[in-house]
């Protein structure tokens, strides 16, 4: 619930307190604070600024034994490069990307030495005050081509970024039992680990979208017209989604469901650096992700309560 709480309103409560303060004796914390942020606007944009203790918090094990949530490593990563890992599927609320990658629940460092993830999100959260030092101390930084390609290009190797490649977009077809990926069109992110020489790396995450139940809204219909119109709009999916209640499991809520979830992280993919490549070298590395990330699916599907017939559905 603390998660849940941050997630959806810490950054616009902190932005009213910030205007209210304006208005009383304390208006020299809103102008302070306005003054460091002319200072520190770009700091999220480059490459953010950490703290061990934030993603060592006591509270991120008690958030992981909850569902729980468990890191699957199946390849070393390298600290003389640079990578790119795409998570499937998005889910809601995007529990095991941040468990695993925003914090040191399950031991990322451990498991992987010399590596450094960035977890990517929308930029906009890092323009509410408070919110956006809260987010970078946990090593989330803005999903726009800017920061991504300072992170990779300019802040040494051994970086790792983290992009919920789905999207807002993806979320809208969330529900459980369901294993569908918004990826068919998605290659921006192939193009940057081109360009930057940074290896591709799949992970997918069994299990996340098994926290919530969603109401998923008929293609083609006024009210799945308007959902998808508002996503672009906010940049973050409306969903229709039931949890349950914080002190009964048998009313309705925002708690997510204890359903375990198992992020497998594959085998990278190893690129060359392309300053310029084409749509057809684009195209021909994001058909070797999408058959890459299908085989860790269908090799890990079984050991995690998937039955053998079930597939991976891109779109």
């Amino acid at each position: 619930m603390q998660f849940i709480v941050s997630f959806l309103i810490v950054g616009p409560i902190c932005s009213v307190v910030m205007l209210y303060l304006l208005w009383t004796e304390y208006w020299w914390v809103t102008a302070s604070y306005t003054t460091w942020l002319f200072y520190d606007w770009n700091t999220h944009k480059q490459a953010g600024r950490r703290f061990s203790w934030v993603r060592n918090w006591t509270v991120w094990t008690y958030f992981r034994d909850y569902f729980p949530i468990r890191l699957i490593k199946t390849h070393n990563l390298l600290p003389n490069r640079n990578y790119i890992l795409g998570y499937h599927p998005h889910g809601i609320f995007c529990f095991g990307v941040f468990c695993n990658f925003a914090t040191e629940a399950n031991g990322f460092s451990a498991k992987f030495p010399g590596i450094t993830p960035f977890v990517a999100t929308l930029a906009g959260n890092f323009h509410m005050p408070l919110a956006r030092e809260y987010l970078m101390s946990a090593g989330i930084c803005p999903v726009n081509r800017a920061t991504l390609e300072f992170i990779l290009s300019c802040n040494g190797t051994g970086n790792a970024v983290v992009i919920t490649v789905g999207g807002a977009a993806e979320s809208l077809d969330c529900t459980p039992g369901v294993h569908c990926l918004t990826l068919k069109n998605r290659k921006g992110f192939v193009k940057l680990a081109l360009q930057q020489g940074a290896d591709l790396v799949p992970v997918y995450s069994f299990g996340e979208n098994d926290v919530y139940k969603q109401l998923i809204l008929n293609e083609g219909s006024w009210w799945r017209l308007i959902q998808r119109r508002l996503q672009k709009i906010l940049g973050f999916a409306p969903c229709v989604f039931q949890g349950r209640g914080l002190f009964s499991p048998d009313t309705w809520g925002l708690v997510p469901f204890s359903k375990p979830i198992n992020s497998v992280v594959g085998k990278p993919m190893e690129m060359p650096k392309i300053s310029s490549p084409s749509q057809e070298e684009v195209n021909h590395y994001h058909t070797m992700y999408v058959s890459s990330l299908t085989q860790l699916f269908d090799k890990h599907k079984t050991h995690f309560g998937l039955r053998e017939g079930d597939v991976l559905v891109i779109h």
